[in-house]
């Protein structure tokens, strides 16, 4: 039996064409077929550079018995956790009712009409250390499906309602100063003193530890530098600590996706391009440049592709002397890694992942004047709208290889990518990146989500910040930072009404909603905006501007101010050379100081 995984735009899907199991993508077309033949779906979850889903792939999903008692007693579906974040999300959040070991792969057993009523992670083939074999579970779900469909019925009906009311969610007023500094310090309080970063109070030394950049950003926000200068200095510990452990790769720089104890040793040796574009635009906030370098380094070196924009991951696993080895490559020198094959690249380019290494690689550029971390911002931007775009002209997920993703692009992916052409226009001058992002933000009303997702009824999962921003966070993020540029009263409006939505959750869970935490701490206090007018070839001033803390820092030529300003973006109305020199305009707190042509009135910080 063959499956129609092989031209996806997935390296996940595509590992699993040759499966003897008869997959189907995720879509409508998928839950039609299981109502037609009145059986159960298996919704298999997982992605490209997780080892456990390699291991039940090789133990399960290649076995012929295993494939013919899902052939036949259920409509099997694949899903790239990455290409469809909606979907894992939803999934995840009706998992929870029926295992507390949430993670990859995810199983999940659901009825036609898409509503879960049971799931799991892994499971190996037969039975062991207290385990059921996947084959016993596959039997008991059939069993359940045929002798007690009411039962089955019920439990799924009940759990999609109490999802959908725990989605359900009311806006209200965005927090203020005093509240939000004390999320921060509640978020302090949970720092692992003895290895920094994040941990509860006596925990083991075999727990596992994460970079969690957005909680961190957070920490860094300039209200919490101002106020909670010891919460913000938890997350100058926690990079140093990552920075100096086993979590980075001493030979390139990178970041592994997370340690498996306290101590950040013994790495989970997958490589993320999240991690590394948050923790890069964290060693820039802190002005961490050998650290900032490095990630920089790796971005460009390793994940980025030949056609411009970069991969999603590189995997844990490759081959040495014939055998798949977990973190094998990574443990040799380098002129051991030179002569082996190095661990694969999870190729696809997806749409919001590009858009936060957009950000990073233009902040890191402007701070150091590397131009080749600017030029690799450029080329992920013409990467991501000329392949990420299909042709009824709406935004994607990803891409592979020139194949576009049927998952439309997400409120995250729009929100990232949108942010990432801001920062890319404030460090070029090029007012097309500033248009491209309003489009983007003024387009984002119409992302609704998953559309299959939204013709089962299947509820939403709840929003999480926990690794990167999510759909809210980032759309506002873009929404605030359009307002920074002078778009226009409204994009404010727009920023405190996405946050508003879960504020109140974010101040109760800071660990969880870092990003959300951030854009709010950035309403509740005034901007600091500067421009500076410079002739291409000026030095003195644009170096100067180069070591500003600002939320916005947009470096430009006479021509390029004239063209910010026609194109309605009124930061730069009126901004001009002052007897034909460079000249610097500094707003802060809605109030602008004299221009100056003194680049030693630039003050680093504020």
């Amino acid at each position: 039996m063959t499956n129609a995984l092989s031209d996806s735009a997935s390296p996940y899907l595509r590992a699993h064409a040759g499966n003897p199991v008869a997959w189907r993508p995720w879509g409508e077309e998928a839950f039609a077929e299981a109502r037609r033949r009145d059986v159960p779906v298996m919704i298999s979850i997982g992605y490209s550079t997780c080892h456990w889903c390699h291991v039940m792939a090789r133990e399960s999903f290649q076995d012929e018995a295993t494939a013919a008692q899902l052939n036949t007693g259920f409509v099997s579906v694949k899903v790239d956790r990455e290409e469809h974040p909606d979907v894992d999300r939803a999934y995840l959040s009706a998992a929870a009712a029926f295992t507390p070991q949430l993670g990859w792969p995810l199983t999940v057993f659901t009825t036609p009409d898409g509503a879960a009523f049971f799931a799991g992670t892994y499971w190996p083939p037969a039975a062991r250390g207290g385990l059921p074999g996947f084959r016993d579970v596959l039997a008991a779900v059939t069993e359940a499906w045929t002798e007690r469909r009411a039962q089955v019925q019920d439990t799924s009906t009940a759990l999609r309602a109490a999802l959908a009311e725990a989605a359900r969610t009311t806006a209200g007023p965005v927090p203020d100063a005093a509240r939000i500094v004390a999320a921060a310090r509640d978020l302090a309080g949970l720092e692992d003193r003895e290895y920094g970063g994040f941990a509860a109070s006596g925990a083991p030394i075999t727990t596992p530890k994460f970079p969690t950049v957005p909680a961190l950003r957070f920490l860094r926000s300039p209200l919490v530098v101002a106020e909670a200068p010891e919460a913000a200095a938890v997350a100058e510990r926690a990079l140093r600590a990552m920075a100096a452990s086993p979590l980075r790769d001493a030979l390139d720089g990178g970041f592994f996706r997370y340690a498996t104890r306290r101590d950040w040793t013994v790495p989970h040796y997958e490589r993320m391009l999240t991690d590394n574009a948050g923790l890069l635009e964290l060693a820039v906030e802190l002005g961490e440049v050998g650290i900032a370098r490095g990630v920089a380094g790796f971005l460009r070196e390793v994940l980025e592709r030949p056609e411009g924009g970069f991969a999603a991951a590189q995997d844990s696993e490759s081959w040495i002397d014939g055998e798949r080895s977990e973190g094998g490559w990574y443990a040799r020198d380098a002129a051991e890694r030179a002569r082996l094959e190095p661990p694969a690249l999870d190729g696809k380019v997806v749409t919001g992942w590009n858009g936060l290494a957009v950000s990073a690689l233009a902040r890191f550029g402007a701070m150091t004047g590397d131009d080749t971390a600017v030029g690799a911002a450029r080329r992920a931007v013409d990467a991501v709208m000329g392949a990420n775009v299909a042709a009824d002209g709406s935004l994607r997920r990803a891409s592979l290889d020139e194949i576009v993703s049927p998952a439309p692009a997400t409120l995250a992916d729009v929100g990232l990518l949108a942010a990432g052409m801001l920062d890319l226009a404030a460090v070029t001058g090029e007012v097309v990146y500033a248009e491209q992002a309003r489009d983007l933000v003024d387009a984002a009303a119409e992302v609704t989500g998953d559309p299959a997702l939204t013709a089962l009824g299947v509820p939403a999962g709840e929003e999480s910040d926990g690794d990167q921003p999510g759909g809210t966070a980032a759309l506002a993020g873009a929404a605030l930072r359009l307002w920074w540029f002078g778009a226009g009263e409204s994009y404010r409006e727009r920023a405190e009404e996405l946050v508003g939505r879960v504020a109140p959750r974010a101040l109760a869970e800071p660990a969880a909603q870092g990003a959300v935490l951030r854009v709010v701490a950035e309403l509740a206090r005034p901007p600091r905006q500067i421009v500076v007018v410079a002739a291409a070839t000026e030095r003195p001033m644009r170096e100067a501007a180069r070591q500003v803390q600002a939320d916005v820092v947009a470096v430009a030529t006479a021509d390029q101010v004239r063209a910010f300003a026609a194109a309605g973006f009124t930061l730069f109305d009126d901004r001009e050379l002052r007897d034909g020199s460079a000249t610097a305009y500094d707003c802060r707190g809605f109030v602008c100081r004299l221009p100056t042509t003194d680049p030693g009135a630039l003050a680093p910080r504020a």
